[in-house]
Parts: structure tokens; C-alpha cells; sequence
């Protein structure tokens, strides 16, 4: 006699990118398995194909996972682990006031959103005329950031910025990866002066990322604080 099966719930959220709204459930318990037995294994190949594969099975709506931005990803999969194991988490502050008093407050997991700092682009000035348009970082950099724990060294960070070159532009011309390659994407990148390179620098230092501001008061001075944490590992329980 075959098993009942229980349905899965299905929600709706909406991408801090582009406005899209699609669809999504939480993940199960044998793929949150696939994934923290990868974590344990410290193997790099194992990791990136457990997040993906949960990413892209929770995900009911027809997108490119792959491509989404980072932020955007972050979003999701707190959305996504919020359907399936609770919303509510608990999160520890060393107080502000004293700065060695430690003091617990519940988060509401889909309360965070998505901080866009104002005048953030992905359109960067160099000179006068001359200029980039920059991609946000996509799957295999959030999986190294947020499952991984893996920061850029100073040899890579020359072509983690060609990697997300759109265009080069100069006055009308522009100069794109169907005209250019990644070498001289590269090379370009390490003609610039150091204030150029801060320019770039700064669209990475402000991308959009997960936000969250609360209170809380010290239960030994009754003294209350304002506290914002930023980004997906601030929110695992």
C-alpha cells in the first residue's frame, strides 16, 4: 500500500534586481541533508553542486538561476530556508553601550530585504569619456562567499573585475565581449590609476546586499541600541 504524499507549500516573492515575481517552496529535508553533508565534506565541487541544485529545485518559476546576482541569490535562499525551517530566528548582540554585555532578539527572517545604497550604478566614470559598465557577481561567487568562506586573493581580484566587465565604452564607441576578449578586458583593468581603481572598487564596496536594522536594550542598564547586520551568514541560526 503506497504512502500518502504531503504537499508542498509554494510562495511568491519578488527580485530586488528586476522587480520579476516568481515562485518558489522550501527545500526538503533529504536536499538540506545533500547540502550540510557537503558542507562537512570541505569539498569545493560538492558545495557548489548541493546550493545549486537546491537553488534550482526550489526555484518553481522558469528562470536562470546561474545569472541572478548575488544579492539576489542571498534574497532567495533566505526566503527559500525561512519557508522551510521558520521565519523567526534568534540572533546575539554584544551591547553597544557597555560593549561586554551580551543580549538575544528574535529577527522575522522575511522582514530583511535588500538595501540598495543611493547612488549606486553599475555605470562607472573614468575619465570624461571614457567608462565601464560593470555585472553584478553571480552563482559560483556567492557560493564562495556565503558556503565557502572564500575571499579573493590579490592575484585573482584582476580577473574577478574582467570577468564582470559588460562594456568598455569611449565616446560613442563600445567595446564589448563580442569585440573584446578577456585578456584585454584584464590588461585595461591594470592600465587604470589607483583612483580609477577605487572607483571600481567603490561599485562593490555599495551593491545592493541583505539589510537589517533593530533595537535592542541592555538588560543591565536598560540602555537601548541600534544595530544593522548585513549579509546571508548574519541570519543562520
Amino acid at each position: 500500500m503506497a504512502l500518502p504524499k504531503l504537499g508542498v507549500p509554494t510562495h511568491e516573492l519578488t527580485l530586488p534586481s528586476n522587480g520579476k515575481n516568481i515562485k518558489y517552496r522550501p527545500f526538503l529535508v533529504k536536499e538540506e541533508k545533500l547540502l550540510l553533508l557537503a558542507l562537512e565534506s570541505e569539498d569545493e565541487k560538492e558545495v557548489i553542486n548541493a546550493v545549486k541544485n537546491l537553488l534550482k529545485n526550489c526555484v518553481l518559476s522558469r528562470i536562470k538561476i546561474d545569472q541572478l546576482p548575488s544579492f539576489d541569490l542571498e534574497y532567495l535562499f533566505l526566503r527559500i530556508r525561512a519557508a522551510a525551517v521558520g521565519s523567526t530566528v534568534e540572533l546575539t548582540v554584544t551591547c553597544a553601550d557597555d560593549g561586554k554585555t551580551t543580549a538575544k532578539t528574535n529577527v522575522n527572517l522575511n522582514e530583511i530585504e535588500i538595501s540598495k545604497p543611493e547612488g549606486h550604478t553599475t555605470k562607472i566614470m573614468l575619465t570624461e569619456d571614457t567608462g565601464i559598465v560593470m555585472k553584478y557577481p553571480s552563482m559560483d561567487r556567492f557560493i564562495e562567499s556565503q558556503f565557502l568562506d572564500q575571499d579573493l586573493k590579490t592575484n585573482e581580484i584582476f580577473n574577478f573585475i574582467a570577468d564582470h566587465i559588460d562594456s568598455i565604452f569611449q565616446g560613442e564607441e563600445v567595446y564589448d565581449r563580442t569585440t573584446t576578449t578577456k585578456k584585454e578586458f584584464r590588461e585595461f583593468v591594470e592600465g587604470l590609476t589607483s583612483k580609477q581603481f577605487e572607483e571600481i572598487q567603490k561599485f562593490y564596496e555599495t551593491m545592493p546586499k541583505l539589510s537589517h536594522t533593530f533595537k535592542v536594550v541592555n538588560p543591565n542598564t536598560q540602555v537601548e541600541s541600534e544595530y544593522t547586520v548585513e549579509g546571508l551568514q548574519s541570519f543562520f541560526a
